[in-house]
């Protein structure tokens, strides 16, 4: 098995990475899917937008105004 280098090393996506990507993207056809795993990705969703908005507004407020 090849060893990764260092630079793909430091652009592994890794368990945080995976999960943004499988709850941002399409979803999978060939995985089942029930109502509530779905309400679950759809608050996760809501609740990372809200997290990002704030930390760009206490950005702004912090090194703007």
């Amino acid at each position: 098995m090849k060893e990764k280098s260092r630079f793909e090393k430091f652009f592994e996506l890794g368990e945080v990475g995976r999960y943004f990507i499988r709850v941002f993207g399409k979803p999978d056809p060939n995985q089942k899917s029930n109502f509530n795993l779905r309400m679950m990705h759809g608050i996760n969703k809501i609740s990372i937008l809200v997290f990002l908005f704030a930390i760009v507004v206490w950005l702004l407020k912090r090194f703007v105004f």
